[in-house]
Order: structure tokens, then C-alpha cells, then sequence
């Protein structure tokens, strides 16, 4: 191995990603058991290394020398072998973070901050935090003195930031690590994971008007970093703030919502094939499974589609780098938005309601349908997107404006 990223678990890293952009290659993924960290840094078989959960405090223990920051936080995530065989820690974790709060304009200066987690991304955590200001740091563990089941003595924490796997793709998407109910005077929220982009507890704090971000820029900016060591030469904030984009990019999803026969497929795989993504219908992987969709609603009804509709869209959301295309209804299931959310930029394609087909749309039929669906709908699709765009009859005009509106 010439440089890589050493971790336990690493079936979804975008570290390889990112050193696409630094230059740092050939990167690999190397995963461990506990067992084996120490034989592998005893070998010393890599030029430099990025180091994470769980081994960051074990990198620590077992580097030659560490630097300042390094030995004050007391967890290395950046190695790099030296000429003369040693290794050099040092923590670019911190410099990620740090710009985490600078950038998104959340200030822990003279306030009470929590720290969910104790492992070493929370001493990063509490590193950055001093730093900045605050004025009391609790960490709050599963087990310990300040804990899950005491939360209430700790009301008045102003920033709250996630160090912990609650949350993470994907086993623990749809979880939240606190309750934000319970922090009246939260103004900050800052979540290390960075898959999902946005975490349950970012989308939560975002909805109460709390600014809040997930972890994709300290992935990119630690990896940066790490890279000048490995390579000896260093990056600008331009190339750094280009590579987060160009990530950011690759990684999120383009959701398209709107009515029934608004163009929602079609425009899809134009975009898709465009873009050289996978192209994804909810609709037709509720037909793949279950069959017509007409037909399941004369047999069961609407609300056993809807559960069928918010499995798909479950199931589609998580994924990255997509185009997905859902059905006109997806959007009245709360959870629905808030799971196009987790790795999406939604767009509302808005066609006009005269030009919109009825045959094959069981929610269409009838007086008038189809103008009351469009009155109930509109606020609702233009609540859960971040774009809107007026559909109009050429799909190449279409395409070209969708593709405008992204890229903005």
C-alpha cells in the first residue's frame, strides 16, 4: 500500500474519492480487526495512511513521533512514514471540524456545547470546541455520569455536536441520537457522519431553523490535509472548496417530484443518460415487486400503496449519486420527505395542469380531480423541494434548463 484509509468497517468510504482530487494515489482500503492494527503498523508497509473508527486512538499509541496537536488531542487520524522508517501522527481531523463551524457560521464562543460520544472523534471535538470558545463542554456517554438518561440537566446547551454511529447509513439512518425537543436553546448542530449527507438529527435541527451541517466537509478538507504531508506540497481554499462541490456532486442525489405525468420518468433517464447515473423510478419498482399500480389500488386501496410507495422511496433515498423519479404522491407522507432528504437535491417539476394526461391514473379520474390534487399538492411539493422548474412541451428545452438549475 502506498497511501489508504485503515478502519474496521469501510464498505462506504469516499476517501478514495477524495484522493482522486488530491492526487494522493494509488489510495486503498485496508480493513482490520483490533488484532491485527498493531502487527500492521509494525510492518510499516505504506507511505501514509488515513486512520478511523475505531483505531484512532490506537494510531496514537503506536506512532514514533506525533505532533503538537496530535499529542494535545490525544487521537491521530493522519500517518505518514518517514525517510528514515518512523512514524509521524498528527490529527487533521481537527483542521475538518474546525472549518465545519467557521464555514456554516456556527459559533460555540460563550456557550454550553455537548459532545454526543467519547470515542477519539469526540476529543477532536472537544479540541475544536476550546478552541473556538465554549464555555462549558459535557460529553455525553451511554454509561457515564452525564449520559442519555440525564439529558434534562443539560438543557442549555446551545451547540450539540454527534461524534456517534446514530444515524450513519445504513443500518441506523432513520435514528436520531437526542431529541431536540429537549434543547429550547439549541442555535447549532454539527454531525460528523457524513453518509447519509444529511443525518436525521441535520434534517431535524433544520426544520426548527437551527443551523446544522453533516460531515462531508471535514471528510474533504481532513483528507486534504493528510495529503500535503503525504505529498509534501499544499492546496488552496479554491481547490479545496472545488473538490468539496465535485464531491458533493457525485455523491447526491437528483430527486424529481410533481404530478402525475408532469415528465417526472422521462426527463428522469434524459438526465440520467446525460449525466452517466442509474436511473430510478419508484413507481416501477413498486411494479417490479407487486405488480400494476392501477390494479393494487382497486384491490387494496390508496393507503396500502402509500406504505408500498414510502418502502420504495426508502429504498431509493439512501442510495448516492442517483437520478430518481417518484410518484405524484410520494410527497404527502412526511416521512417520504424527510427520507428525500437524507442524499438529495429535490426538484419540483411544475407542468401546467391543462397539459397533465389522466389515462392510467386512478387519482386522476373523475370532476375535477385532478384540479383539486393539483390545489392539495402545490404547497406540499413546493415545501419539500430545493428547485422548481415550469415543465415545458420540449423535452430538449427541458432538459437543458434542468440541467442549468443543478448546476446552480
Amino acid at each position: 500500500m502506498k497511501y489508504g484509509l485503515i478502519g474496521r468497517k469501510l464498505p462506504h468510504s469516499l476517501s478514495p474519492l477524495i484522493h482522486t482530487k488530491t492526487g494522493a494515489l494509488p489510495y486503498e482500503l485496508c480493513e482490520l480487526e483490533p488484532e491485527c492494527v498493531e502487527e500492521f503498523f509494525k510492518k510499516r508497509q505504506f507511505d501514509g495512511i488515513n486512520v478511523t473508527i475505531p483505531y484512532k486512538t490506537e494510531a496514537f499509541r503506536l506512532c514514533d513521533e506525533l505532533s503538537p496537536l496530535a499529542k494535545r488531542i490525544g487521537a491521530v487520524n493522519t500517518v505518514v512514514k518517514r525517510c528514515d522508517g518512523t512514524l509521524y501522527g498528527d490529527n487533521t481531523d481537527y483542521y475538518g471540524l474546525r472549518c465545519m463551524f467557521e464555514k456554516n457560521g456556527i459559533s460555540p464562543s460563550g456557550k454550553k456545547a455537548l459532545i454526543l460520544g467519547t470515542g477519539g472523534s469526540s476529543l477532536t471535538a472537544r479540541a475544536v470546541l476550546t478552541d473556538l470558545g465554549a464555555e462549558e463542554i459535557v460529553n455525553i456517554s451511554r454509561s457515564g455520569e452525564n449520559n442519555y438518561s440525564n439529558l434534562h440537566l443539560h438543557a442549555d446547551a446551545a451547540v450539540i455536536v454527534n461524534t456517534t454511529p446514530v444515524g450513519m447509513f445504513p443500518d441506523k439512518i432513520k435514528d436520531c441520537p437526542v431529541d431536540l425537543d429537549m434543547f429550547p436553546e439549541c442555535v447549532g448542530v454539527v454531525d460528523l457522519i457524513f453518509n447519509p449527507l444529511n443525518t436525521a438529527l441535520v434534517l431535524d435541527a433544520r426544520r426548527r431553523g437551527i443551523k446544522a451541517t453533516g460531515g462531508i466537509m471535514m471528510l474533504v478538507r481532513q483528507g486534504f490535509r493528510a495529503a500535503e504531508q503525504f505529498l509534501n506540497c499544499s492546496y488552496t481554499e479554491e481547490e479545496m472548496v472545488t473538490a468539496e462541490q465535485e464531491v458533493l456532486e457525485t455523491v447526491e442525489n437528483i430527486v424529481l417530484v410533481g404530478m402525475p405525468g408532469c415528465g417526472k420518468s422521462t426527463l428522469g433517464q434524459f438526465l440520467a443518460k446525460k449525466l452517466g447515473r442509474e436511473f430510478i423510478d419508484t413507481d416501477s419498482m413498486i411494479e417490479e415487486k407487486y405488480g400494476n399500480i392501477p390494479d393494487i389500488f382497486a384491490k387494496h386501496g390508496e393507503e396500502y400503496f402509500r406504505c408500498l410507495e414510502s418502502d420504495a422511496v426508502f429504498e431509493a433515498s439512501i442510495k448516492q449519486g442517483k437520478i430518481i423519479a417518484t410518484g405524484g404522491g410520494a410527497v404527502l407522507r412526511e416521512e417520504n420527505r424527510r427520507y428525500l432528504h437524507h442524499n438529495s437535491r429535490v426538484v419540483f417539476l411544475n407542468r401546467d395542469i391543462n397539459a397533465l394526461p389522466k389515462d392510467g391514473r386512478p387519482l386522476s379520474q373523475g370532476d375535477n380531480a385532478l384540479e383539486k390534487m393539483y390545489q392539495k399538492r402545490l404547497p406540499i411539493y413546493r415545501q419539500t423541494c430545493d428547485i422548481e422548474m415550469q415543465v415545458q412541451n420540449d423535452i430538449s428545452e427541458n432538459l437543458n434548463n434542468l440541467l442549468d438549475l443543478i448546476k446552480k
